[in-house]
C-alpha cells in the first residue's frame, strides 16, 4: 500500500488549527481504514514561530491523533516550511505528498477525488477559479502564471494552489533544483512538472474566505514576493 504523508505549514493558526487538523486526519484515516493508504501514513504540521498557541493546541490533538506529527525543524516563513515538509516526506519513505495549508481555506472533502487517480498522474494540482481570499491576490495569481509561460514556456491555470498530491519518486528529481530555504517552492515545482512533461492534471478545488485568523502573508508582501520572483526565474532558466 501506498505511503501517504499529508503536509501543511502552520504559523499562528490557533483560531483554526483544531477543525482543520480534525477534518483532514478523517480524510487520512478513511482511506487507511479502507486499504487504500498504509499504516505509516501520516498528518505533518510543520510549526515553528508561533505565538498563539498553535503548538499546544497540535499538541493536545496528538493524544487522540496517533498519525498527527508536529514537525518544528524549520524556519516560520512558508516557503522554507514547504521545503522542510517535502524533504522530511522523501526522508521518511513516503510514496506520496499531499500539501495543504493549515487556514482552513481548502475543502478535505475534495480529497478522495485525488486520491483515487494517483496511480494515473505524476501530479495532480488544485486549480482556483473562484477565490475567497480577493481578487487582489487572484490577479497576482494570473501575473505569476504568465511569468512562467514567458520564462518557461509553460501554460498553468494556477501555479500555487495549495491542494496538490505529488509522487515521490517525481518530487526528487525536482527538488534539489531550489534552494533549500526558497520561498516559492509550490510555483516553481508546479513549473518543473509541467516542464519536465510529467504527466500532470489541473483539477478546480474550492478555495473559500478564511474562517478566522489573519494570514501572515498580506498583499504587499505578495506583490515583493512576484517582483523577487522575476529575479529567480531567470536565474532557475539559466540554471536549467
Amino acid at each position: 500500500m501506498d505511503v501517504l504523508y499529508m503536509v501543511m505549514p502552520a504559523y499562528n493558526e490557533a483560531e483554526n488549527i483544531e477543525k482543520v487538523v480534525r477534518e483532514w486526519m478523517a480524510e487520512l484515516e478513511a482511506v487507511v481504514e479502507a486499504g487504500e493508504a498504509s499504516d505509516e501514513s501520516r498528518l505533518v504540521v510543520a510549526d515553528e514561530g508561533s505565538t498563539d498557541g498553535t503548538r499546544r493546541i497540535l499538541e493536545s490533538l496528538q493524544a487522540e491523533f496517533p498519525r498527527l506529527v508536529i514537525f518544528p525543524d524549520t524556519r516560520k516563513e512558508h516557503g522554507p516550511k514547504l521545503m522542510a515538509l517535502y524533504y522530511l516526506a522523501v526522508r521518511s519513505g513516503a510514496d506520496y505528498v499531499f500539501q495543504t495549508d493549515s487556514d482552513g481555506q481548502t475543502n478535505p472533502k475534495e480529497f478522495a477525488w485525488f486520491w483515487t487517480r494517483r496511480h494515473r498522474y505524476t501530479a495532480i494540482f488544485g486549480s482556483r477559479p473562484v477565490r475567497g481570499d480577493g481578487q487582489g491576490r487572484a490577479a497576482v495569481e494570473k501575473g505569476v502564471c504568465a511569468l512562467l509561460k514567458a520564462y518557461f514556456g509553460v501554460t498553468v491555470p494556477d501555479a500555487n494552489a495549495p491542494f496538490r498530491l505529488m509522487q515521490v519518486t517525481a518530487l526528487k528529481k525536482y527538488l534539489p533544483v531550489l534552494p533549500a530555504e526558497y520561498e516559492l517552492p509550490n510555483i516553481m515545482l508546479t513549473a518543473l512538472f509541467v516542464r519536465g512533461q510529467e504527466k500532470v492534471m489541473f483539477r478546480n478545488v474550492t478555495f473559500a474566505a478564511r474562517s478566522g485568523g489573519v494570514g501572515s502573508v498580506d498583499l504587499r508582501k505578495i506583490l515583493k514576493a512576484g517582483f523577487k520572483a522575476m529575479q529567480d526565474f531567470y536565474k532557475f532558466r539559466k540554471k536549467l
